[in-house]
């Protein structure tokens, strides 16, 4: 297993200003890997909300650092903005007299598949894989490429496993719509899992409205039993709705895993 006593680990979110549950997949699987005792240090930071990622160095006390963004897919926010606010120049720095090594976003592990194939099972307990129709769902249009790529690279991953009837990408803003799930699904249990870090506003508001399981956007996550009502009987199908994959548990074990990829990605580039 991983042991860095000497190294600190920040684990970077988004967060948002008007989604109180968009940081709380960050903040529980640090605990789990602070609790772990794998890292002198655990913390996160979040591009809106506190610490910020300009605060979050001053925080660390070890001199070797390593950041794991919790985003989906490589993109504009950890290829440019987490970069650029916390001064990184490439996969090592130095910057404020620490070591930090800037790891792979998690939804970029090759473990992703799994969390989303135990997931499914986990939110349609008992019924024959034969009978689903597994949609993998993501925000869609020119702005969110790579989140969309990513998706659609873990539909192939998953159909070539053979496990399920149908695996389709869809999504909310683009073609295969999500709204239109019973046009392009054939079996009678549909299970839908989001694409997404956090449940924010698409996830429990957006998507459920565009499934038909709610008339109107509603209120947080925590507060919704949109997942807990599983499954929905809808357009005569049953149909199963999961929360993000980021709020999987098991998601903490990928971000510690990105740490161990990195070192043995840059044997020779552990110091600048």
């Amino acid at each position: 297993m991983l042991s860095k006593p000497d190294s600190a680990l920040i684990l970077v979110g988004h967060g948002s200003t008007v989604n109180p549950d968009s940081s709380s997949p960050t903040f529980a699987h640090a605990e789990t890997i602070r609790r772990q005792g794998l890292f002198g240090e655990v913390h996160c930071a979040f591009w809106k909300e506190e610490p910020s990622l300009r605060q979050v160095l001053h925080m660390v006390d070890c001199d070797e650092v390593y950041v794991v963004p919790n985003f989906i897919s490589e993109g504009y926010f950890t290829r440019t903005v987490i970069p650029r606010e916390l001064e990184i120049q490439g996969p090592v720095s130095v910057i404020q007299n620490k070591t930090v090594k800037y790891c792979d976003p998690v939804g970029s592990h090759h473990r992703m598949t799994e969390l989303l194939l135990h997931r499914a099972a986990e939110i349609a307990p008992g019924v024959p894989p034969a009978q689903i129709s597994l949609l993998i769902v993501g925000h869609g249009t020119s702005l969110n490429d790579n989140s969309a790529l990513a998706a659609k690279r873990e539909v192939d991953c998953i159909r070539q496993r053979g496990i399920y009837a149908e695996v389709l990408s869809t999504y909310m803003e683009e073609a295969p719509w999500i709204a239109d799930w019973d046009q392009f699904t054939a079996q009678p249990h549909v299970v839908v899992v989001p694409f997404f870090i956090a449940d924010g506003l698409h996830s429990f508001q957006d998507i459920p409205v565009l499934l038909g399981i709610d008339r109107e956007t509603g209120s947080a996550a925590s507060q919704s039993n949109v997942f807990r009502q599983n499954p929905h009987h809808l357009r005569n199908r049953l149909l199963y709705y999961a929360s993000s994959i980021g709020t999987e548990p098991l998601l903490a074990e990928l971000i510690v895993d990105q740490v161990a990829n990195f070192d043995a990605a840059h044997p020779k580039r552990l110091s600048p």
